[in-house]
């Protein structure tokens, strides 16, 4: 045994502290991955429904206890199917965040092998968003660094072209067959257009969001991409990712958030962004950006 110290009738080592520790890190990132979103209120219901069990069953009330043990029998399952967006996030993290994504810990291995390098020119991307946003054309992008997004490629037209801000703006005129949809943009190439994506089931999202910001954000949180949204009420350039969003951007701004999601500098949820929940309260729709207002009608 690793040694420790007592407390009393306690025995305490240091692998317990080990054990504390870890525990209280990953009840942190829970709570992080939870926070703003309608899941805190529930996992808080569960906590008070668990507690009232604990004190029910040791005042020996046989009826009542045996009630709510049916209920935290099944605990584990309630538990995925209600927070099974949460789940999925903090899988797509740790799948992010391990040695093995994208073959760095086979590559690793060599370490004389020249590193990749990643070059992706954004600039017509941005070109077509100002053009866009000037004329007040809607527009949805995706970006996605790690997958292909088959699925959601199959539900629309297969292009496979080079990015260019003409191709984007005829994609994304009114007068366009393709228009309808989102545009998926992987490993530098537009890999189809008129996709559909997940519309968000989150119920704080603000009257004023419509459905591109609504795709947008429920795309951001079944998958570990990057959206930009050019509203067609206001032509404000937005930008979701893991369920938060930034409002009305400039091009300097989304030029830079977009290099941070490239090339992987940004945080999971960097200054500036605010939940779909915490954008519902007036209070802090002034801090959604310096300068920046939120739009009555988006």
């Amino acid at each position: 045994m690793i040694l420790g110290f007592k407390i009393g009738f306690l025995s305490v080592d240091w692998l317990d502290f080990i054990d504390i520790g870890l525990v209280s890190l990953l009840l942190y990132y829970v709570y992080k991955l939870m926070k703003g979103s309608v899941a805190v209120k529930i996992f808080g219901g569960f906590l008070s429904l668990y507690l009232i069990y604990l004190v029910v069953r040791a005042a020996q009330m046989e009826l009542l206890s045996s009630i709510l043990g049916q209920f935290m029998g099944v605990g584990v399952i309630a538990a995925i199917i209600l927070f099974q967006q949460e789940i999925r996030k903090f899988l797509l993290i740790i799948g992010k965040s391990t040695s093995l994504n994208r073959d760095t810990f086979y590559k690793s291995l060599f370490v004389w092998r020249k590193a990749d390098n990643f070059t992706f020119n954004i600039t017509p991307v941005i070109d077509a968003c100002k053009s866009m946003s000037g004329t007040a054309t809607g527009a949805l992008l995706v970006f996605s660094l790690d997958s292909e997004l088959k699925f959601y490629v199959d539900s629309g037209d297969k292009i496979n072209a080079d990015i260019s801000s003409r191709l984007l703006l005829s994609i994304f005129s009114k007068y366009s067959p393709l228009h309808d949809g989102a545009v998926i943009i992987y490993n530098g190439k537009i890999s189809a257009a008129r996709c559909i994506l997940p519309v968000s089931e989150n119920d704080n999202l603000p009257a004023q969001y419509g459905l591109r910001h609504r795709a947008a954000i429920g795309m951001s949180e079944a998958t570990d991409t990057m959206i930009i949204v050019v509203s067609e009420e206001t032509g404000q350039m937005s930008l979701a990712r893991h369920g938060f969003i930034w409002h009305n951007l400039s091009a300097l701004e989304l030029r830079r958030k977009v290099n941070e999601y490239l090339f992987e500098t940004g945080e999971e949820a960097p200054e500036g962004a605010v939940s779909p929940s915490e954008l519902a309260d007036e209070s802090v729709q002034s801090q959604i950006l310096p300068g920046a207002e939120v739009s009555p009608k988006v």
